[in-house]
């Protein structure tokens, strides 16, 4: 293992600020619960030596221009930014930068994107061939831009190999996270994550919207009650005739509620959290397969499999050799 473990982010104008300060502290956090033994030591690198204004205003101070990296690398993480002025909304995809990042990234154990920073990756070459994720409002375009690469809009980060990316903003948190468990182990993970008041740690094929916030607010407060209700009794009776009888309405006038409030059907939401469950375990346990069908109250293996394979086109065994982090 390195005595330290060197981590440059690269810094751009206008750089969204929790993609650079939260992965930063979380390797901060592992260095303090680790007595320093996680070695990591962080450095912000920016075209410029000196101040970097970033998306929320605040400024930020490079350590190093982008010329002044050089040696080995751990770990390079790249955040993104937009452009500003005309044509705003785009991510800013500077030619320079790319250069600098092609140069550098043979240089890194792991290469690391966040948010619209796999533009950028994308721009070098290196993700051609590879899965790879963003923020998904800027999915489609890229996408659209770089047919070479298999764009996965819904998790919240993916691994290919030595490149991770993320879809940035709040996730960048988890992804650290995730580089802080391939470095050291789940425990250090778990306890950064508790210092960090984090209430679950998200695994990389979590969706980027979990089912409650997949659709907005229901005007009835008794509905979206019904949705949490729904979410914490996954195990539960949760059949329509139940969930009717819950609030108190017929069934097929509680169908035409729920139906009209939430753009789908009792049936397809209940399945929908119990899958998105299912993904939580099989990325984060080694629970067999009945146990974690037992536990989202899929039932059976065989339903686990049908539903699997009916939203997310893959089946359960596949899924956990593809997300799961660590062993």
């Amino acid at each position: 293992m390195p005595d330290t473990r060197r981590v440059v982010i690269a810094v751009l104008p206008d750089v969204d600020l929790l993609d650079v300060t939260g992965p930063a502290e979380v390797f901060a956090l592992a260095d303090r619960e680790t007595g320093g033994a996680a070695g990591y030591r962080v450095e912000l690198a920016a075209p410029a030596r000196g101040e970097v204004a970033t998306s929320a205003g605040l400024r930020l101070v490079a350590d190093l221009s982008f010329d002044e990296v050089d040696g080995v690398l751990d770990t390079l993480l790249v955040p993104g930014a937009l452009e500003a002025g005309p044509g705003d909304g785009n991510p800013r995809v500077d030619a320079d930068v790319v250069a600098w990042i092609a140069r550098i990234a043979p240089l890194a154990r792991r290469v690391v994107s966040l948010c619209l920073g796999t533009h950028l990756l994308a721009a070098t070459g290196m993700l051609d061939g590879r899965t790879a994720t963003t923020h998904w409002s800027a999915a489609a375009q890229l996408a659209a831009e770089h047919p070479g690469v298999t764009v996965d809009p819904d998790p919240i980060f993916v691994r290919c190999g030595s490149v991770w990316t993320g879809a940035g903003i709040g996730s960048c948190m988890d992804l650290a996270l995730a580089l802080v468990a391939e470095d050291l182990g789940e425990e250090v993970a778990l306890a950064v994550a508790r210092q960090l008041v984090v209430y679950v740690r998200r695994r990389g094929g979590q969706s980027q919207f979990s089912v409650p916030l997949s659709r907005p607010p229901a005007a009835r407060r008794d509905i979206d009650e019904l949705r949490m209700f729904i979410v914490d009794h996954l195990d539960g009776d949760l059949s329509a005739t139940a969930l009717a009888a819950r609030m108190c309405l017929s069934e097929r006038h509680f169908a035409r509620v729920f139906r009209q409030e939430t753009g789908t059907t009792p049936a397809a939401y209940v399945e929908a959290a119990r899958v998105e469950a299912a993904r939580s375990l099989l990325e984060g346990t080694d629970q067999p397969l009945d146990r974690v069908a037992a536990a989202c109250g899929l039932g059976s293996v065989e339903t686990l499999h049908r539903a699997l394979r009916k939203r997310l086109g893959t089946t359960p065994a596949a899924y956990r050799r593809r997300f799961r982090m660590t062993a």
